[in-house]
């Protein structure tokens, strides 16, 4: 059993419907005005928000590093966080295990919110998101 989201079978009709000539003018000129440049992901030292007080200015620094990646790119990567290697591996592995598991098994056995793929509530390939994520809240739920 594949263990895929089935992308190609929820949006078959985003697939079988060709864009007309305008759409695909539109597409043409916006990639020609859409030209990125290409950076690194944002890796942030969380080592300055553990240390004595004192050292608030780089405290500071640190929040604010964490607020500009934020903003400009929605998500960073970082480093010093006081997570233990061995706890990182174990949720490595735990991770490899929930998305080798059979698509159905992982859309009907995970609660509500916790598993989910591509994007629904795309309507055109473009808007497309090709992902698969499994959601681990950082705290309780309130209901």
């Amino acid at each position: 059993m594949e263990s895929d989201p089935p992308f190609h079978e929820t949006y078959k009709t985003l697939f079988a419907n060709p864009m007309d000539e305008e759409s695909r003018l539109k597409i043409t000129l916006n990639n020609d005005l859409a030209i990125v440049e290409e950076r690194e992901l944002p890796l942030i030292d969380l080592s300055p928000l553990f240390l004595d007080d004192g050292e608030e200015l780089r405290k500071e620094g640190c929040k604010e590093e964490i607020a500009r990646a934020a903003h400009e790119w929605g998500f960073f990567q970082v480093v010093n966080h006081g997570i233990s290697r061995d706890i990182l591996d174990k949720m490595r592995k735990e991770q490899v295990k929930i998305f080798k598991q059979p698509f159905e098994t992982k859309f009907f056995n995970f609660s509500a919110g916790s598993y989910r793929w591509g994007t629904p509530s795309a309507t055109s390939i473009r808007q497309l998101s090709w992902s698969e994520a499994f959601h681990i809240p950082s705290a309780p739920s309130t209901l």
